[in-house]
């Protein structure tokens, strides 16, 4: 295993925004491969409970857009976090913010959605039930955006849209005992010179034996 390789798309794997170039198209091969990828990931019980929903109509993709934007704005104003001066999101905060809000200007553009879907519901589900629900799709949807970024396509983990999941749902057929877990935005990215992200140390966030025991 080439471990340089791995590390470098593991520690290099951004949520892309300005930089997708919406004027290239994307393969349904490319689509078809990665998501082969995808679900060689692990699941609870082997269950392998999960499907994709691939978005190319053009009709369907402005109409879920317009559904993010929507539900954006309400998010864009509200307060955000507040984090210590010396703390490196704070620093982050308004370029994350200017690029979400492109993208939720631009995402009809995208031209093709991904939205990982999983058989069940967690309302009112207890938090172990729900960490294992979770936990059957999550990592597929990961793998399935680390394969896409291999590829040089680019996409941003996004979930606005499930306030108003059921709205999504109805748009695409999805049965009421599906749920979505998030909604990936494709497009090739432009350049490849993604960096390793300013994030707080290993060390200030990992705890031995019992919480607060960093040393």
């Amino acid at each position: 295993m080439d471990l340089a390789s791995v590390d470098h798309v593991l520690t290099t794997t951004r949520s892309v925004r300005k930089r997708l170039d919406f004027s290239r198209a994307i393969d349904r091969k490319v689509i078809e491969e990665c998501i082969e990828i995808a679900t060689q990931a692990p699941t609870g019980s082997n269950r392998q409970g999960w499907s994709f929903i691939v978005i190319t109509d053009a009709a369907k993709r402005k109409a879920i857009a317009d559904i993010y934007r929507r539900l954006f704005e309400l998010y864009a104003n509200t307060a955000p976090v507040q984090y210590p001066a010396d703390d490196p999101r704070s620093a982050q905060q308004p370029k994350v913010r200017d690029s979400a809000t492109y993208l939720a200007e631009h995402m009809h553009e995208c031209p093709v959605f991904i939205i990982p879907c999983l058989e069940g519901r967690t309302d009112g589900a207890s938090a172990g039930m729900q960490a294992g629900f979770w936990g059957s799709i999550l990592p597929a949807a990961w793998s399935l955006m680390l394969a896409l970024r291999a590829r040089g396509i680019g996409t941003a983990w996004t979930s606005i849209h499930l306030g108003k999941e059921r709205e999504v749902a109805k748009l695409l057929g999805i049965p009421d005992n599906v749920s979505q877990a998030v909604l990936f935005p494709l497009a090739y990215f432009t350049g490849d010179d993604f960096k390793v992200a300013n994030r707080l140390p290993a060390s200030a966030v990992t705890h031995w034996d019992s919480w607060g025991n960093q040393g």
